[in-house]
């Protein structure tokens, strides 16, 4: 049979090379902090989190030193990183006995966010923590905010109202493992599809607290 010759334009022509794959980088991360640099972050990012909470006539944790829990290996604490910087700090454990919320799930405990965007960086814990709880088979997510005001005053029922717009659900209030006057809250753990290609997780299986460390 005969060949259709080749054309000046396809002897010139390069062999198409085959469509490669790009491995999908998420653009956030939540890992252990493993080393005594990213633990110093953290507490860094703490004590700038206290100072300008301080500046605005916002309450602070009573307990002395929350900045010296994120020094210290044996907390085991996490961070939300973007591109190497720390977004956010906090310490994840198993429901350690709060005495409110039926069953187990999964605390977090001592948020810290930086102080220019905390809303979009609490969308962000707030999605990995729903998926992480699922799946660790913990059906919910704990957490304690400070609120030293009735819960329907603001400042606190501005940031209630932004949290429950992101899927947490009030508890109502009491006293916190801290000391603090808390305003309790839960969220739902949910399998979220595809929430790997945004937040990266890099965290070990949550553990019961030794002891009874405070929320900030």
């Amino acid at each position: 049979m005969n060949r259709h010759p080749a054309t000046e334009a396809d002897q010139g022509r390069p062999t198409a090379a085959p469509f490669a794959t790009v491995p999908l980088v998420a653009v956030y991360e939540m890992r252990t902090l493993r080393t005594d640099a990213e633990r110093e972050k953290a507490a860094a990012l703490v004590q700038d989190r206290l100072r300008w909470l301080t500046l605005r006539g916002l309450p602070v944790p009573a307990q002395a030193n929350v900045p010296a829990l994120f020094r210290a290996p044996e907390t085991r604490s996490a961070g939300l990183f973007e591109d190497g910087k720390l977004l956010a700090c906090l310490i994840p454990q198993l429901d350690p006995g709060l005495g409110w919320g039926e069953g187990p799930g999964l605390f977090l405990g001592c948020v810290h966010t930086l102080p220019d965007r905390p809303d979009d960086i609490m969308r962000l814990i707030t999605l990995w923590a729903s998926d992480f709880a699922a799946r660790q088979d913990l059906p919910a997510v704990r957490a304690e905010i400070l609120a030293r005001h009735p819960l329907e005053a603001d400042p606190i029922a501005a940031l209630l109202r932004r949290l429950t717009d992101m899927g947490w659900n009030i508890r109502g209030s009491g006293t916190g493992r801290g000391g603090d006057r808390v305003a309790r809250l839960d969220l739902a753990a949910e399998h979220r599809s595809g929430l790997s290609t945004l937040i990266a997780c890099r965290v070990h299986a949550p553990e019961t607290a030794p002891d009874d460390r405070g929320s900030a």
